[in-house]
């Protein structure tokens, strides 16, 4: 693609998002008859009339919503190239506006802040702390950290790793409800009304997850009745530990500390309940500043430091009984 037709490109789609050649030339500081010639070659060089022009207004072809569409892509992925680069170089400053679970902030970044700031003495983070879906764009938000897989092409993921998920419950739940040692005894404890779990439901939708198992090919998603559902990781954590419910979450350090303190049970020790993915995630239209990207780095390395540290702790809990052959 020569810059001519890649220049066009851009053109193009700024004038789709601006609605009119004159405000995307304003936006491009171009004379507004170089943005119509570049739209118009473009046309010419595609074969294909990409706009539908009025007195009034502008609106895409058939033809050039489909290519809009790809073009952006396009466009934007060039662009986050080119502030990459350019900002590989630059030091980290200014205010990050970031968004985090609850818990991650409370357990994890927050103290691992003074480290940041040794290393970038003039940045200013603004920490919102949710489990609720975030629009990066419309609240203005740099970058966020979740858990679970991503389902919005808007966004790019840098991955941090991986929290196995272990299933457990509160020495006072078990005492009442028992230990299921199958997967049966979940739906047929105490007279037949079966285990309660603590379910987690979506913040955004109220849909409520199952619970995973997997023991080699056998792969089963179980679902359960609850006294309480929970839609933030640190109210979800502090009803597993009062005894409302079985409950599956990830092997934080606080959850092992938990485990090994006994103040947990992990029961279900031969099913595996799967892993939780961590990333951050910023917008796709926006390139990768320096800010963002110190930012992602060392939480990266934060991660990578609690994930061991969980690790170490979860080596010392004793193995819960497995059932009988």
């Amino acid at each position: 693609m020569s810059i001519d037709r890649y220049r066009a490109m851009e053109v193009f789609t700024r004038v789709v998002e601006a609605g009119s050649f004159t405000a995307a030339a304003a936006a491009l500081h171009l004379p507004k008859g170089r943005v119509t010639t570049l739209v118009q070659e473009l046309e010419a060089h595609l074969g294909v009339r990409l706009l539908n022009r009025t007195t009034r207004r502008l609106s895409l072809t058939d033809d050039g919503a489909l290519y809009h569409q790809r073009a952006l892509a396009m466009v934007q992925e060039m662009a986050e190239l080119e502030g990459a680069l350019r900002q590989s170089v630059a030091t980290p400053a200014g205010r990050l506006r970031v968004d985090m679970p609850a818990a991650v902030g409370r357990h994890v970044i927050g103290p691992a802040l003074p480290g940041f700031f040794a290393l970038y003495p003039d940045m200013v983070l603004d920490i919102g702390s949710s489990d609720r879906p975030v629009d990066l764009v419309a609240e203005g938000v740099d970058c966020v950290i979740r858990g679970g897989l991503v389902h919005d092409d808007t966004l790019v993921a840098r991955p941090l790793g991986s929290m196995p998920v272990v299933t457990c419950a509160a020495p006072s739940y078990l005492a009442r409800w028992g230990t299921p040692l199958t997967l049966e005894d979940l739906a047929a404890q105490n007279s037949g009304q079966g285990h309660r779990f603590l379910n987690f439901h979506s913040a955004k939708t109220g849909k409520v997850f199952p619970f995973d198992f997997a023991r080699g090919g056998d792969v089963r998603q179980v679902s359960r009745p609850h006294w309480v559902s929970c839609s933030d990781a640190g109210a979800y954590q502090a009803a597993g530990l009062a005894g409302m419910g079985l409950m599956q979450v990830p092997r934080t350090r606080v959850v092992c500390d938990h485990l090994a303190s006994g103040q947990l049970v992990p029961v279900l020790p031969d099913w595996h309940a799967g892993e939780l993915p961590l990333m951050v995630l910023y917008p796709r239209n926006r390139h990768l500043t320096a800010k963002v990207r110190a930012f992602a780095d060392w939480v990266k390395g934060v991660f990578e430091e609690e994930f061991a540290a969980a690790g170490r702790i979860w080596e010392t809990i004793p193995a819960p009984a497995s059932p009988p052959a």
